[in-house]
């Protein structure tokens, strides 16, 4: 009996050693394909057994995102009842949610259907400054509907006087431009950087942490514009959201009607949900010393922001809104849907 236990110990063994020893012949034959002046991302490369099972779900999640979110979008153009304020910021939201998912997803998909993990230095480059300028984007458009929500309940007699289209307009052209200046300024200097050591990448796309760790250049005032835009895009519009959901909150609870209450609750928890869940995970991986920053917690967290998230948006804002199932309903030429 002891002999076959041991024996049965033995094969384990064996086994695991066998499988690590494959997967580190199949990393160091992606290393040799990659050039001097190539990056290489690892990401889930460590695990070629799962290679398929995690290209299905990344396709089948990229796939909802893109279609869920030009759905919203399409409702919103096509319907006249919803060209309000707060339909314009979430079509922004939503064309927003589904080029941040376009940065990332077709390129790892690419990677795991090809075996070719590769990336030029340009291409790295661009990749990061259209993730960066996309986040700070999402950040800006969170505080702006966190805004718009808090003068329709808060102040409902002058909102169409401060909600105008041009002011509207303003509300979304100033994140766009302030989003690119301060995407372009990071990657301008991270441009400069050398890389001397290893060019290979512990992620799935070309992020700002796992990059930091390959150069040799002195990255003292890169960490500097990192976190003061990190503040100044991050914590800033995160306080502007609480700050007006704690007045909307102040303002319902004097409402003295229940439905109007249940209304309201459930349009400022379809925001609130979206930014929890954006905001949760861009904590977990960048509001930490890059001294303690774990590859494996940052790509977990990156399915998280990257594709959960933008995925759920369009679940959370079309299956929690009345006004925008009965929009897809007539997009479709549908009966008129029906709360009944």
């Amino acid at each position: 009996m002891t002999s076959w236990a041991d024996n049965v110990t033995a094969n384990s063994i064996f086994l695991l050693e066998v499988s690590h020893k494959e997967a580190g012949q199949h990393l160091q034959e992606i290393r040799n394909h990659t050039s001097v002046s190539d990056f290489l991302l690892l990401g889930f490369s460590e695990h070629p057994e799962q290679q398929p099972l995690l290209f299905g779900l990344f396709l089948g999640m990229y796939l909802v995102t893109v279609l869920g979110n030009l759905l919203i979008i399409l409702a919103i153009g096509s319907d006249q009842h919803l060209h309000t304020p707060m339909y314009f910021f979430l079509a922004n939201l939503s064309f927003v949610d589904t080029c941040f998912s376009s940065t990332i997803v077709p390129k790892l998909l690419v990677n795991i259907h090809t075996q070719d993990h590769t990336i030029s230095h340009t291409g790295c480059l661009v990749q990061m400054y259209l993730f960066m300028a996309l986040t700070l984007l999402d950040d800006f458009l969170l505080a702006v509907m966190a805004y718009d929500r808090y003068v329709a309940i808060c102040l409902p007699l002058h909102y169409t006087m401060i909600m105008c289209p041009q002011r509207c307009l303003q509300l979304v052209a100033a994140p766009w431009l302030c989003s690119q200046l301060l995407a372009f300024s990071l990657t301008l200097l991270m441009s400069q950087f050398s890389f001397c050591a290893s060019h290979s990448i512990q992620h799935f796309f070309c992020d700002l942490l796992p990059l930091l760790k390959l150069t040799c250049s002195d990255t003292h005032v890169f960490h500097i514009m990192m976190f003061a835009e990190a503040a100044l895009s991050g914590v800033v519009p995160l306080i502007c959201v609480l700050v007006s959901y704690a007045h909307i909150i102040h303002t319902i609870l004097r409402v003295p009607s229940a439905g109007g209450k249940h209304r309201v609750f459930s349009t400022c928890g379809s925001h609130l949900s979206v930014v929890t869940l954006f905001y949760g995970t861009l904590f977990i991986v960048y509001f930490q010393p890059s001294s303690s920053y774990s590859a494996d917690t940052g790509m977990v967290a990156s399915v998280m922001y990257t594709m959960v998230t933008p995925m759920l948006n369009s679940f959370i804002y079309s299956l929690r809104n009345r006004d925008m199932k009965e929009a897809l309903w007539r997009l479709f030429g549908w009966r008129k849907y029906s709360t009944q």
